[in-house]
């Protein structure tokens, strides 16, 4: 049989076991609860009455993966204006935007295109726990549901707007606030490195020649180089 355990996410191994007792056929009910140790083969070993001190242990690890989980995508303080929708379920969802900024850009070699610094468009980011999309906005101004959406010029990207992260390992707290959540993802995006177009045609002049032209240089991205998507900001609530 093939062994495919390397293809598996995170492995989790059993350290210990709980086993319930309850009596019957008695006017009342009464239950005892006995703790198992378990061996590097995840063999119940050394039965022994749930002591006070694990009990303990156990109501606070529970109490504390319930108060992070609380307390994902709460705000620190104030709600940044930038951001524009949260869905704070277990797995999150954040939309929000951000105005045209000079940002350190990473590129493969193939490209023909220097590592350096280039002003990028005013962008709108849609992510959850896991993935990540982005568009392109003509103006720095606020979004609103009526906005259209341009494709984003990068590259690793999806006609859709969905981004691929490659090899990026995406960790994501279940404890993040929604500003490390949206700096988090601005983090990846850019610090990851653009190696090659996942969609033709996503900018109006050729996108190879479009980042050669403005890396490090101070000259503003070219917006009329944007390209609608017949998308609005609706289309993503």
């Amino acid at each position: 049989m093939k062994d495919i355990t390397d293809k598996f996410g995170t492995l989790y191994y059993p350290k210990s076991a709980l086993v319930f007792y309850e009596t019957t056929g008695t006017e009342t009910t009464d239950m005892y609860v006995e703790h198992f140790d378990m061996d590097e083969s995840g063999t119940p070993i050394n039965a022994h009455p749930l002591t006070v001190k694990e009990a303990e242990m156990l109501a606070k690890t529970l109490q504390t993966d319930e108060e992070r989980s609380r307390a994902f995508l709460k705000p620190k303080g104030i709600l940044p204006t930038n951001i524009l929708h949260i869905n704070p379920s277990d797995k999150g969802a954040v939309i929000w935007y951000t105005k045209a900024q000079q940002r350190q850009l990473y590129f493969v070699n193939g490209l023909g295109i220097p590592n350096g610094t280039a002003q990028v468009p005013p962008m709108l980011w849609v992510a959850d726990k896991s993935s990540l999309a982005v568009f392109a906005l003509a103006t720095n101004r606020r979004p609103t549901e009526k906005t259209p959406l341009h494709y984003a010029p990068f590259f690793n990207i999806y006609e859709k707007g969905n981004v691929c992260m490659g090899t990026v390992s995406i960790d994501i707290k279940n404890s993040a606030s929604v500003e490390e959540f949206i700096q988090a993802w601005e983090d990846y995006f850019f610090n990851s490195y653009f190696s090659h177009s996942l969609c033709a045609d996503l900018t109006r002049a050729n996108i190879i020649n479009l980042w050669k032209d403005i890396i490090n240089t101070d000259k503003p991205f070219p917006i009329e180089a944007l390209k609608k998507n017949n998308k609005t900001l609706k289309h993503l609530l």
